[in-house]
């Protein structure tokens, strides 16, 4: 299959450049006589201005798909985000107007996935942050915090993507896509600690406290997805357990 992947230098795009050459797919430099576009180039962050993300995340989504569709691309497949269920981020709000407009367009299938936080070697920001803070041993103010987060390992997305590049019961739908299980805050913490080597250290303190510090509130607040209809509908499965993810994450940590 023919392949080209927007965002192909990111820290997914990379990860699935590489799966797809692995898959024996070919990775093209262009949309032209691609069989599939795979879209990640967005801006991942809420710190821009509301007009940038919508003007790359909303219009240029939706231009990308619109060229796919008029040079025969079969089906464009779309990484939006859980907050896209999240009508308070500005930035979720973009990935959901992107989603809708998408799922106007006609002339190509639409595929999209909607993963929680990524994580994986190469991860960047707050995971990195976090796993920086457990692997150095540094108290954390974690311990009374009592969420429920859905997580998603970059091996596992990555092969949710790939089965969503020609499976016939893919087209024109949304699925979410998860390691499994929500995990807390402090679970995660610990099973980072076990994967570095490294016991993670916290302590109590109110977590409403936390959440007056945005990086922190990200990580106090819950985050549930269901994607039973992945798991059910393509009969797909997470080929790597959280905690397998975790260990392969921590590796790529501590080498570098």
């Amino acid at each position: 299959m023919r392949v080209f992947v927007t965002g192909a230098g990111g820290f997914i795009g990379q990860h699935l450049c590489a799966a797809l050459q692995a898959g024996r797919h070919e990775v093209l430099t262009e949309a032209r006589g691609a069989d599939v576009v795979v879209h990640l180039a967005n801006i991942a962050h809420a710190r821009a201005p509301e007009a940038e993300l919508r003007r790359v995340n909303v219009d240029g989504s939706l231009e990308r798909a619109r060229e796919a569709a008029a040079i025969g691309v079969r089906r464009f497949v779309y990484l939006s985000s859980a907050l896209a269920l999240d009508a308070s981020d500005r930035y979720g709000r973009t990935k959901l107007a992107a989603e809708q407009a998408l799922a106007a367009l006609r002339g190509v299938e639409v595929v999209v996935l909607r993963p929680p936080l990524v994580y994986g070697p190469r991860v960047r920001a707050n995971f990195l942050a976090l796993m920086r803070a457990v692997a150095r041993g540094l108290p954390l103010p974690l311990a009374s915090v009592r969420n429920r987060r859905s997580l998603v390992y970059v091996g596992n997305l990555i092969d949710a993507i790939l089965r969503c590049l020609d499976a016939p019961q893919a087209a024109g739908r949304t699925f979410a896509v998860t390691d499994g299980e929500p995990v807390s805050v402090p679970e995660l913490c610990r099973r980072l600690g076990s994967a570095l080597g490294r016991p993670a250290r916290l302590f109590p303190f109110p977590p409403w406290l936390l959440n007056l510090a945005p990086p922190l509130r990200k990580l106090t607040g819950s985050l549930e997805l269901d994607d039973s209809a992945l798991r059910e509908d393509l009969g797909w499965r997470p080929p790597y357990s959280m905690d397998e993810g975790l260990r392969q994450t921590a590796r790529w940590y501590l080498d570098a």
